[in-house]
């Protein structure tokens, strides 16, 4: 019996010597940068290749921005340093208004209803960090230069502004985002800052701020850069320019599209027949239109169920209309607002929390516009092309990495911060692979993927 227990052992001894000696070996995947320099690498870009998130610039965004995730994929092939104008860590951030960064609270509505709701992590953001009269606060000399050259703000035709970082023209009239990083902040331009540093590689994805800017006002601020005019005032020559002084010392590099503003869940959050109403709040509104002097066959025909919102609409007798399909309530609107102050019913939604189809029509073609300018440059320049519109149309209905679905849902589909315009971690780990794909597929490189799923979204409590 002891011989046959001994046969058998020595027996499952060797098969599992066989199995084991059958295993394949699990090679790590090449990494090849194929002849690409990335020692100088980079990034000229606005406020995702900078890592501002969240409604603000902070730490954390900054460690995960666009330009981040892209550089540590390029170290894998070849070391290098890449440097980005980092706000301290702990600090509170610094957005466009002067605000902290948001996070989620449970909050009540006017209502007294509780719910997750973002909103800033303090009263006012770190305002020191503007602080420009202190030296210290501008930081080129201690940490730059600076390999991402993303700037919160910028557009195609600021990129080349000599003296746009110049505090002492005041409030309005220069961007604080870039006086805090530039080498000279009365004089240099950020195209200036980033040749300063003899790129060999570069991204560049610019074009954004072009339109988002009037957009985010509701088309009443800012304006959309047009496509024709000198370099510095219109988009085309202005792109041209930079791809041309990018390119100038041989650097390789890939540019990328203008995304829709139909793919950005700070327009799509809020529908445009998003009012829902009852007989008895219907009965209310329509008095209070009949109080105000409107006659009863101008009021709008609301009915039980879901209406279209009341907007503001000079062109139109009393003010205002219904919205229609392919309008847009901006997710900057008062929530509270429309729950209790009546505004989108008895009250029309302002100009500033619209954007009307007249003003979606100039956006639209804007951006049309502006990613063939990018796409003939592409072709011009031989350089590979990131279609990010493309690939935010898609993410509008889910990207699924390893078993994770990433879609452009404000808050819960992972791609979009709390400020609904700049992406989280998640959104800008799988942005930064499609940039890794296209340079791949063009220059025979092979830089390895992110792995997605390592990176987180919005940040629930």
């Amino acid at each position: 019996m002891r011989n046959r227990i001994h046969k058998i052992l020595l027996g499952y001894a060797a098969l599992l010597m066989l199995v084991s000696a059958c295993k394949p070996e699990l090679e790590a995947p090449d990494v090849n940068a194929n002849g690409l320099d990335f020692t100088h690498y980079v990034a000229v870009g606005n406020s995702i290749t900078a890592g501002y998130a969240d409604g603000a610039l902070y730490y954390e965004g900054q460690q995960n921005s666009l330009a981040k995730l892209i550089a540590q994929q390029f170290q894998l092939a070849q070391s290098f340093d890449f440097r980005q104008p980092l706000i301290p860590q702990g600090s509170i951030g610094i957005g466009a208004s002067l605000n902290a960064k948001y996070a989620l609270y449970n909050a009540a509505d006017c209502k007294g209803v509780y719910s997750l709701t973002p909103k800033p992590v303090a009263g006012i953001g770190d305002y020191l960090l503007f602080n420009f009269t202190d030296p210290t606060k501008l930081i080129y000399s201690t940490q730059g230069p600076f390999n991402n050259m993303g700037v919160p703000g910028v557009k195609s035709t600021t990129t080349l502004v000599h003296g746009y970082g110049n505090y002492t023209l005041g409030t309005g009239n220069y961007n604080p985002f870039y006086s805090r990083m530039a080498s000279a902040p009365l004089t240099s331009s950020i195209l200036d800052d980033a040749m300063a540093q003899t790129p060999s590689f570069f991204t560049l994805f610019l074009g954004n701020n072009d339109v988002l800017l009037y957009a985010l006002s509701g088309g009443k601020k800012d304006a959309i850069t047009p496509s024709a005019g000198s370099a510095g005032f219109g988009f085309d020559n202005s792109m041209q320019a930079i791809v041309t002084t990018l390119t100038s010392g041989g650097a390789e590099g890939v540019i990328a599209t203008v995304p829709s503003i139909t793919s950005i869940p700070h327009f799509t959050t809020i529908p445009w027949n998003g009012l829902v109403l009852d007989q008895p709040t219907i009965d209310f509104i329509v008095q209070k239109y009949l109080n105000a002097g409107v006659p009863a066959g101008s009021i709008p025909p609301f009915h039980v169920g879901v209406n279209a919102f009341v907007m503001a609409d000079a062109s139109q007798t009393y003010g205002f209309r219904q919205m229609v399909a392919g309008e847009y309530v901006l997710l900057s609107t008062p929530g509270d607002s429309i729950k209790c102050k009546g505004w989108g019913s008895a009250k029309a939604l302002p100009d500033s929390c619209v954007l009307n189809a007249t003003e979606v029509l100039a956006i639209n073609n804007a951006v049309t516009a502006y990613n063939i300018t990018i796409r003939n440059l592409a072709t011009t320049h031989n350089l590979p092309l990131v279609d990010v519109n493309a690939f935010l149309q898609q993410a509008e209905t889910g990207i699924t990495y390893n078993g994770v679905t990433v879609n452009t849902k404000f808050a819960s589909g992972g791609a979009f911060s709390l400020d609904g315009v700049h992406l989280t971690p998640l959104g800008n780990a799988a942005l930064a692979n499609e940039f890794l794909k296209a340079i791949n597929a063009h220059y025979g490189s092979t830089i390895p993927l992110i792995n997605v799923t390592k990176y987180h979204g919005v940040q629930f409590p």
